[in-house]
């Protein structure tokens, strides 16, 4: 039976808590690239974060190393990206000119590609703009941590919180990785979309989650082991978090497509590169990263540890399956309604 049809029957039994720890090896080695970029080669901050001169440059005949070498000519090294869509054109970046070498510059690519200066569009930004958005990003991000830690210790409790904040910090920086690595621009629609991401990352750990503790109220009698606890719920629930990712990531992914080979909207394509990388990191980090660091939290309680410690020593640690039906039996005798008492006659 294919692996699709076991999932989508609930069929599945898998030791997600077992698998996880290779699994980790693969995601550390990521996120320590994703450290390794940052620190080496930095991110490619838009002229909204820098500051400088932003020329739109109908493409024409001309090639990027003409449009380069007329940069030059003047004692420049900007940054020259071609924009497909609609109209081709080249987007040319450098740093802020005074008001003249603008005009010259402007002047001089309009005679490089053959059109009017009419044409050519220009816009100037500060850095201090770009330093105001920092700013307010750093703040959004420090209260969502704050809040978010608050309401997972009041729904759930403080080690479900720590392990929610450790999978969304895994997805934040695998994602800001993926444009260091690949010198993707950082724009404002980027800030938004990595602020979005941690929507998505909460939203399916917090799935995962309320099924754990659901599941751990049934245990109790069971006296099953925290990690069956877990393992029972991911089974559960991770077709469930496959199906919001799909959903989630289809629109986004057409929006890339759309944005990049249709419209030319550079945009949407910042846009749309962390969103899609954002939902495929939360979908498996609440799985693999936010689940073993629970596990691993939860062991530490006397209760569970006593539990695990029986099992290895009894040698009755079971399969996935048998755990799964032990916890069935054991909650569906909590919930039962009791039997009625047959009266019996009076004497």
């Amino acid at each position: 039976m294919s692996l699709f049809r076991v999932l989508y029957r609930g069929e599945n039994h898998f030791d997600f808590i077992e698998g996880s720890r290779k699994v980790l090896m693969a995601s550390a080695t990521i996120v320590l690239i994703s450290i390794v970029a940052l620190l080496g080669r930095g991110l490619n901050l838009g002229i909204e974060f820098e500051g400088g001169v932003v020329w739109e440059v109908p493409s024409g005949e001309a090639t990027e190393d003409d449009i380069r070498n007329t940069l030059t000519d003047f004692g420049l090294d900007g940054r020259i990206q071609k924009v497909t869509g609609g109209t081709d054109v080249f987007r040319v970046r450098a740093e802020s000119a005074t008001i003249a070498q603008q005009n010259d510059l402007t002047a001089a690519l309009a005679e490089t590609v053959g059109v009017t200066v009419n044409d050519i569009s220009r816009s100037e930004v500060g850095p201090s703009w770009g330093d105001e958005i920092t700013n307010k990003a750093r703040t959004a991000l420090i209260w969502f941590f704050i809040l978010l830690a608050l309401y997972i210790t009041f729904r759930l409790e403080w080690k479900m919180a720590a392990a929610a904040l450790v999978a969304v910090g895994h997805d934040i920086l695998i994602s800001v990785g993926v444009y260091a690595v690949f010198r993707f621009e950082v724009t404002p629609a980027t800030v938004i979309a990595f602020l979005t991401i941690m929507g998505y990352s909460l939203y399916d750990t917090i799935v995962v989650f309320d099924r754990v503790k659901e599941t751990a109220g049934a245990a109790e009698k069971a006296r099953t082991r925290y990690t069956d606890v877990v393992n029972v719920s991911l089974n559960q629930v991770v077709m469930r978090s496959i199906n919001t990712s799909i959903t989630s990531g289809l629109p986004v992914l057409s929006m890339l497509i759309i944005g990049r080979f249709v419209l030319g909207a550079v945009a949407l394509q910042e846009f749309a590169v962390a969103l899609l990388v954002g939902i495929l990191a939360g979908t498996y980090s609440s799985i693999f990263v936010a689940s073993p660091i629970l596990v691993a939290l939860k062991l530490r309680e006397p209760e569970w540890a006593r539990r695990r410690e029986l099992a290895r020593k009894s040698g009755e640690v079971g399969s996935v399956a048998e755990a799964a039906t032990t916890l069935a039996a054991s909650s569906y005798s909590r919930t039962a309604p009791p039997r009625p008492r047959k009266k019996g006659k009076k004497r």
